[in-house]
């Protein structure tokens, strides 16, 4: 590991890489299973069939593990829909966070990897950048429906994303309110006129 350099924040290729991925895949599937109060290295490095010294050294935490996989999802995660419209777009986008909240595995992560954040500065740092990478990699929908004039010059588009996600996490992490495309439309709909109402000028 480089020296300064946090454990679970190295980025090497061969045949560490494929532990990294063997052992990031089996804390998403412990994580999955028994949330992160259920975390444990030992288990994690059983079910990657990796050596327990592997881990501890590498990781040295659950927290830590916990953010190696926070920045491997931002690194994984699906690009973003370019459907030529802000509404389809935003639409687009609603639609995948629907999608990933509510797949049984997906959705259990995320629930592990927000609880990890709210008791650890640094799971919350990592999930912040999961966020700050989604954010910008749909941002440019926003720009570009400003530039065929689909919403007024200057609105603040990462802004924009933020308000179709908000409410789905709302419903997903604090109302318990179902989820489904009729959530993800509303949430994409109101975004999309709150934009070009002029709502989000920067």
């Amino acid at each position: 590991m480089e020296e300064g350099m946090e454990p679970g924040t190295v980025r090497p290729g061969g045949r560490t890489a494929r532990v990294r991925a063997a052992v990031l895949q089996a804390a998403g599937d412990a994580l999955a299973e028994h949330g992160f109060d259920g975390l444990d290295l030992a288990d994690v490095a059983r079910r990657a069939e990796v050596g327990k010294t592997t881990v501890y050294r590498r990781w040295a935490t659950t927290t830590g593990l916990v953010a190696d996989l926070l920045d491997d999802m931002a690194e994984q995660s699906s690009p973003r829909t370019d459907t030529g419209s802000l509404d389809g777009d935003l639409l687009a986008n609603a639609r995948l966070v629907v999608k990933t909240l509510t797949d049984p595995r997906q959705g259990a992560l995320f629930k592990a990897v927000i609880a990890a954040a709210t008791c650890d500065p640094r799971a919350a740092r990592a999930l912040h950048r999961f966020y700050a990478t989604r954010i910008e990699e749909w941002a440019p929908c926003v720009t570009q429906a400003a530039e065929r004039g689909e919403v007024p010059p200057g609105t603040d588009a990462a802004e924009v994303i933020r308000a179709v996600s908000a409410p789905l996490y709302y419903r997903f992490l604090v109302s318990g309110d179902g989820l489904d495309e009729g959530a993800a439309d509303r949430a994409a709909g109101a975004a999309g006129a709150a934009a070009r109402a002029g709502a989000y000028g920067s």
